[in-house]
């Protein structure tokens, strides 16, 4: 057999293109084995697992182009050339082999149709190439895709601020960009409140709230979960304070996050202090709720006090037990546990078979490979399952995300276990994230948990406070 490596620093083809023609190859007459890849650290690392001499990819990187082609002799290899040049140029309709590198498609995209935003939504060992590309076409980019490292965010962030663009992302699940919304985005009314934070679901949450009391959203511009990590620095979260700040359609600014890295919050402190549009702060520490912080903004506009809504459930009544709280978001588990665990103690964040838990099933470790929960619940309900037979459990908190690109019918997959949960003397507290116009219908899937057992809030602060009361007494 005879290995053979080419490395064509680089030359990018879209991965659909690449596995077509690595497929093309391997059934080519004397070829045992090929992958054309773009030099992914996934895609290095199945090179070396197909045996291929790892010392042939040093320095390859995700921008550059890999063939690898193990085939019977030479008079193979031969003809694997002008295959693999007829596969590549195959998508622009000509068997004509071209030594020049294809037009990007988002490149191509960006030259032939009137658009300044890209939303790249593809797996993330693949998102950084898209995304670069993107930002050098001279878009605006937001990065859905998740499990992007911190070293290509690092990177694309850089790139976006030399170029004066804004990156929603990596993994930016929410953004609302004029009203229109993006993502896992809900169906709210257009005002003039914008927001700007790395949390998905405390943007969700929030602007929720605020179509609740009647407040409308100019833009929701989600800067992905890591960006006010010590890594990365606010980038993305202070470049878009600033846009907002110049945007006279905005009256009030809302920054939401995580919890940030300390100095980083500091920074982004210092910079909202120099606004000249208000702004309000929702960092996730204790003391902080999203409840806190939409009411700090109709306060800012004028408006009364809101009461958010609730769909309260029977007496209250339940065994005792630890709390399980099971999320899909994790700004509103981190929102969650600063309101619980002053109550009834430390709270564990990982799963646990002993003692009281919160844990976020959006986090990257249990999306890999899998459907955000928001979309599949498949984890949240066998998990859910498995309480019933626990009896040291006596509370379950969890959070239902309604919006577009959302489960299109969560609360009928949820409400048997809760049916269950109930029957069995368990509590079951949900906070239902979602506004009137949303797809699945806030108030028909309220109606559902309800009628199964729930007490349901639109507030998840209320909803936390509510299991804390059931776990250990008044809040």
């Amino acid at each position: 057999m005879i290995d053979r490596i080419t490395v064509h620093p680089g030359r990018y083809h879209d991965s659909v293109r690449l596995m077509q023609a690595s497929q093309v190859l391997r059934t080519a007459a004397g070829v045992e084995e090929a992958l054309v890849a773009m030099g992914t650290e996934l895609n290095l690392t199945l090179l070396e697992d197909l045996h291929f001499d790892p010392e042939q990819l040093v320095g390859v990187g995700p921008n550059d182009l890999i063939v690898a082609v193990r085939a019977v002799d030479e008079a193979a290899l031969a003809t694997t050339d002008h295959i693999l040049e007829e596969a590549l140029a195959a998508k622009r309709g000509s068997s004509e082999p071209t030594d020049s590198p294809p037009a990007h498609l988002v490149e191509t995209a960006a030259a032939t149709i009137d658009a300044n935003l890209a939303l790249i939504s593809i797996p993330g060992r693949y998102a950084f190439v898209e995304a670069m590309a993107a930002l050098r076409a001279g878009l605006h980019v937001m990065v859905f895709s998740d499990n992007v490292s911190i070293e290509h965010e690092i990177l694309l962030k850089e790139e976006a601020a030399r170029r004066d663009l804004l990156i929603m992302g990596p993994d930016c699940g929410t953004s609302i960009v004029g009203g229109v919304g993006l993502g896992f985005a809900n169906a709210v009314r257009p005002g003039s409140v914008s927001l700007v934070g790395a949390s998905g679901t405390g943007i969700q949450q929030l602007t929720c709230l605020l179509d609740d009391a009647g407040v409308g959203i100019r833009h929701a511009w989600g800067t992905g979960s890591r960006d006010l990590s010590e890594a990365v620095g606010g980038s993305s979260t202070l470049r878009g304070l600033a846009a907002l700040d110049a945007d006279p359609a905005t009256d009030v600014i809302v920054v939401v996050s995580k919890p940030p890295a300390t100095a980083v919050a500091t920074a982004v402190r210092t910079a909202a202090s120099r606004c000249s549009t208000p702004v309000v702060i929702a960092f996730m520490e204790p003391g902080s709720t999203l409840e806190g912080a939409a009411g700090a903004v109709l306060s800012l506009l004028g408006r009364e006090p809101a009461a958010f809504t609730i769909w309260p459930a029977g007496s209250g009544d339940h065994r005792p037990g630890v709390l399980r709280g099971l999320f899909s978001g994790g700004t509103l588990r981190d929102e969650a546990r600063f309101i619980i665990e002053p109550v009834i103690g430390p709270l564990s964040l990982t799963e646990t078979t002993e003692g009281s838990s919160l844990v976020d099933y959006g986090d990257d470790v249990y999306t890999e490979g899998r459907a955000h929960p928001m979309i599949d619940q498949t984890v949240r309900l066998e998990r859910l399952e498995s309480t019933v037979t626990n009896t040291s459990i006596g509370v379950v908190l969890l959070d239902v995300v309604l919006g577009y690109g959302a489960n299109p019918d969560p609360a009928v997959e949820l409400a048997p276990i809760i049916r269950i949960l109930s029957g069995a003397g368990i509590a079951v507290v949900a906070t239902l994230c979602g506004s009137k116009g949303d797809p699945q219908g806030l108030d028909y899937q309220a109606g559902l948990l309800q009628k199964a057992g729930a007490a349901v809030f639109l507030s998840n602060a209320a909803a936390a406070t509510r299991a804390a009361e059931l776990v250990g007494g008044e809040a």
